[in-house]
């Protein structure tokens, strides 16, 4: 009879350390798989085949395999949709549970609950843990147990809630000796998953401490080295948030903030799904957006004549990566002053971003568009000059970005800021009293 196993599934989680549903599972004292999916369902969509975030999750997996290695152990990398992975894999092995970490995005909880009706069907179950939040779901609301909305208030339940409990780490070492041991397995290739090479450029997983301690007096200047670049590793798990959110409370109440806004966002997804397609605030559907798709190419391209909305997005085309200050102005440009619809930007940065996250990504646009919960509200028009006083004000961020800006070459605004300002209002008026 074959040897019963359980599989360990990565997800958002590529790390072997303070793992939340990986010490679960090797806890039982049954062997460990872990197992990674390439999933060809999402993979597919990717039109850029030297897509950042792929080279960033093959170097996170080949990483863990390193060490899984020389414990004896191998990850089982496969490319497939997950029902015909696991399928693979109930065939393969004698299974006697699944574990993972939970994903609040609507597609990946349709796809747990796939994989969970399968297994059910085999007699095997499966197993979800919390892990790439601090409280999830419903376990911050309101005395009446509604969720909230704004944030200021569920901030404040947020570090009421906090204890030692919820920061504790999770000491998978403690049991790395249970992971199931068999030869190592060779990884996909780049190549064989359908994409090319592309250089990393990510930061590594470890906090600057000298840039959180003053994190909240550099955060919002994009030409400084004044945030933490680990949004990405939040993002893909590389980095665990219960070690990140003790040393922000240790270090910086700004910092600490920005992991609370991170926390509320995945909370307003998992309690309000409709943000996925529609506006939180349902009126907002009701805004005449001019969808100017000349003026959007120019956006995506950074040839608006508006520098540092140039330079944000030659800044995101270039890296994958823009500062979240400039993020804002470009956000409120496309949707106040291009008065097109913010599903248009969120789109754009999903396919750009590499720390992107639909919870964030979604919220940052509501916020920026006036249609999200505790969003600016609608008659805040960023106006960019101002923005780039106050925050390039020696234009080193424009200059690096936008090279010809001194230049007689540089593009004309595609825009009058002032008259759009008042053809925005004018229209978000029209479209909220529908």
């Amino acid at each position: 009879m074959r040897q019963p196993i359980t599989i360990f599934w990565f997800r958002r989680d590529l790390r072997l350390d303070d793992n939340a549903g990986l010490y679960h599972a090797l806890k039982t004292g049954i062997p460990v798989l872990p197992v990674f999916i390439f999933d060809t369902e999402i993979l597919d969509l990717l039109e850029n085949k030297k897509d950042k975030r792929v080279h960033f999750i093959h170097n996170a997996i080949s990483d863990m395999q390193g060490k899984l290695v020389k414990m004896g152990s191998t990850l089982h990398v496969l490319h497939s949709t997950p029902n015909e992975s696991f399928k693979q894999l109930t065939e393969e092995y004698n299974i006697t549970a699944v574990y993972t970490n939970r994903d609040y995005e609507p597609s990946a909880i349709k796809r747990d609950e796939d994989i969970e009706q399968f297994l059910k069907k085999k007699d095997i179950p499966f197993y979800s843990f919390k892990d790439q939040v601090i409280f999830e779901q419903k376990e911050v609301v309101k005395d009446n147990g509604e969720p909230y909305t704004v944030f200021t208030p569920y901030s404040r339940k947020w570090k009421e809630r906090l204890n030692g409990f919820y920061l504790k780490p999770y000491p998978t070492k403690k049991y790395y000796h249970n992971f199931y041991k068999q030869a190592p397995e060779r990884i996909p290739s780049l190549a064989a998953l359908g994409f090319k090479e592309a250089p990393p450029g990510i930061v590594p997983a470890k906090l600057n401490e000298e840039i959180a301690k003053r994190y909240d007096e550099t955060r919002d200047f994009p030409a400084m080295h004044g945030t933490t670049r680990l949004s990405v590793h939040l993002r893909f798990g590389t980095v665990s948030i219960r070690h990140l959110a003790t040393q922000a409370t240790e270090l910086n109440a700004t910092l600490l903030n920005e992991l609370i806004w991170r926390d509320f966002y995945q909370a307003i997804l998992s309690n309000f799904p409709h943000v996925v397609n529609g506006a939180f605030k349902k009126e907002y559907d009701n805004i005449p957006w001019r969808n100017n798709e000349q003026e959007f190419e120019l956006w995506c391209a950074g040839q608006t004549g508006y520098p540092i909305i140039d330079a944000g997005m030659r800044e995101l085309n270039e890296t994958g990566f823009m500062h979240n200050r400039v993020r804002m102005i470009v956000a409120s440009f496309l949707t106040k002053d291009l008065l097109i619809d913010w599903r248009w930007g969120e789109a754009y940065f999903a396919e750009k971003l590499l720390d992107y996250d639909l919870a964030a990504n979604n919220g940052g646009w509501q916020w920026a568009a006036g249609s999200g919960c505790d969003a600016a509200p609608y008659f805040r028009v960023f106006n960019p000059y101002l923005q780039t006083q106050k925050f390039d004000p020696e234009l080193k961020y424009i200059r690096h970005w936008v090279p010809e800006y001194d230049e007689l070459t540089y593009v004309q605004p595609i825009v009058d800021h002032s008259m759009a300002r008042e053809r925005c209002l004018k229209a978000y008026k029209t479209g909220l009293n529908k």
